[in-house]
């Protein structure tokens, strides 16, 4: 039997002009790392992260200059904006008038209910929603104390609490997320939480490190989460460029056969028989093919003679040695070439596709 995911159905909710929960295909976003105020870094990188397919982007807003730079910033990108606030419920209020799409805010730090109750009415007004963002680093005090320290059972509690305070406020636009830098922890209590409420989940390991710890936490943390069912937006955090960080969300989800974005690439990892730089060959056609829209599956094998088959489920593929490279589709080899034009041959076929999609597309419509 094929290994089927069965989603938990979760309540809707409309972040700008994307849908959030529900029967809505999961998300991928990300978080800038530039300062907010600065605007022209700000949206070149937000810009950069709307190419690489990232559908919500984040920013942080420490003070009133950042809050005021949203009204900027939101002329120059196609996605919703998400305002991240501590501390101060000031920020929040400012930064929904400046049209903020959403505001993130942690319970451990956003004050009395009389400022979480200002950040609410500003929300309603404004129509947008409010994420819970639970984090293992900053829980109150009280539920510190309570359970010793930051465990998957005080996460979830800080998120049922800040949920019935929203929901007494008569306020239900809200997503929750759960985080903490370990995954043990982090999936325990989403999975506790889930089984708690139907609002939308973000999911995600916070804090998960550079670039091959944080691929690996959030790999495992998010991929048993979303195998079980549980997720409806997640972010990849990993100490690099953003765009990094969406690229990993969507080799997630493609690898649990969840959605399809651009190209599946898969290589062989290179055995005595392979005498090509198939690592540099490799790199060079990920760079090159990082926007390519079209979710196909591409080859890149080191033996002429094995690989078309070790990569017969593959759209399109290529294989070199012995100064032959070779262009083969679904395992058949279609002609032959200087092992050279490896990258060449196959980019030139990969835009011939894309052409021809786009062509049929238009016909179509």
């Amino acid at each position: 039997m094929a290994f089927k995911i069965i989603r938990k159905k979760t309540r809707q909710i409309q972040v700008g002009d994307v849908k959030v929960g529900g029967d809505a295909q999961i998300t991928v976003q990300s978080m800038t790392n530039t300062f907010t105020q600065d605007v022209s870094a700000t949206v070149s990188q937000i810009q950069r992260l709307e190419q690489a397919g990232c559908e919500i982007a984040r920013v942080a807003v420490p003070d009133a200059e950042a809050a005021a730079a949203i009204a900027l910033i939101k002329k120059k990108i196609s996605i919703p904006l998400i305002a991240d606030i501590h501390f101060d419920h000031r920020l929040a209020i400012e930064a929904a008038r400046a049209g903020a799409d959403g505001l993130r805010i942690n319970p451990g730090n956003i004050g009395s209910i009389q400022k979480v109750k200002a950040v609410v009415n500003i929300a309603d007004e404004k129509k947008i929603p409010i994420r819970i963002g639970v984090n293992a680093g900053s829980l109150e005090k009280s539920i510190l104390k309570k359970h010793g320290s930051a465990t998957a059972d005080a996460l979830v509690e800080s998120a049922l609490r800040n949920i019935e305070t929203l929901v007494s406020l008569d306020f239900h636009q809200i997503k929750v997320s759960i985080k903490a830098s370990d995954v043990p922890r982090t999936v325990e209590a989403y999975r506790t939480l889930s089984s708690k409420t139907d609002f939308p989940l973000h999911v995600g390991v916070t804090e998960a490190g550079g670039l091959y710890p944080g691929i690996v936490k959030s790999s495992l943390g998010i991929g048993m989460l979303l195998s079980e069912g549980i997720g409806d937006t997640l972010r990849v955090s990993l100490t690099r460029d953003p765009v990094e960080e969406v690229r990993v969300g969507y080799e997630i989800l493609k690898a649990l056969d969840i959605r399809r974005h651009g190209p599946d690439i898969i290589s062989c990892p290179t055995c005595g028989r392979c005498n090509i730089d198939l690592f540099g060959i490799a790199e060079k056609i990920e760079e090159a093919l990082l926007l390519y829209p079209l979710p196909i599956k591409i080859a890149i094998m080191g033996c002429v003679v094995n690989g078309p088959g070790e990569a017969k489920e593959a759209d399109i593929g290529v294989a070199g040695g012995d100064g032959t490279g070779i262009l083969f589709k679904k395992g058949k080899v279609i002609k032959k070439f200087p092992e050279e034009k490896l990258v060449e041959v196959l980019l030139k076929e990969t835009a011939a596709i894309e052409k021809a999609e786009a062509s049929k597309a238009r016909n179509e419509e």
